[in-house]
């Protein structure tokens, strides 16, 4: 890339929640402010701006990354998830979401869209995980308000609904 080039921005071109992306970013932004701040999807939540906190989490070819330690050109070529893109077409929650929503899995909610993440991540990975999968799982996002069991109850939950979906 020219140094010129390199002062305008880097070319991006990924998939974001299904949908084509193609622009110039500036090298320093990161996902999360490409997600929240250029595109609107404001549930990408910024807690410790280190990586460490989980708030952030967002998927990328499926895999959990701390978005806000994610340089938006990383993603260059690859598919992007953020909360938003789990609701259908028409709105409403997707499977995982409701079981969030049925056990109460969130107080003040700041975490719940990492872990919402974070537990596709994991169900995608193992459909029928142990209890001791979901806490390792969950333990990299900080949840201040819970104590994690209605999170745990929730993937738990959610991964019967799922299993129970494709065995129909």
């Amino acid at each position: 890339m020219s140094e010129a080039a390199a002062l305008d921005g880097y070319p991006l071109q990924c998939h974001v929640n299904g949908q084509l992306l193609r622009r110039d970013v500036p090298i320093e932004r990161t996902l999360a402010d490409l997600l929240h701040d250029d595109l609107g999807l404001t549930g990408t939540k910024l807690g410790c701006s280190r990586g460490v906190c989980g708030a952030c989490v967002t998927l990328v070819d499926g895999a959990p990354v701390a978005s806000c330690s994610t340089f938006a050109f990383q993603v260059n070529g690859c598919a992007v998830l953020s909360i938003e893109g789990l609701a259908s077409g028409d709105g409403s929650l997707g499977v995982i979401q409701q079981a969030f929503v049925a056990r109460s899995a969130f107080q003040c909610g700041y975490c719940t869209a990492g872990m919402v993440l974070l537990t596709k991540a994991l169900l995608d990975r193992d459909a029928d995980p142990s209890h001791d999968t979901i806490v390792e799982w969950i333990s990299s996002n900080v949840c201040r308000c819970t104590g994690y069991v209605l999170i745990i109850e929730a993937v738990q939950e959610a991964a019967r609904v799922l299993r129970a979906g494709s065995a129909a």
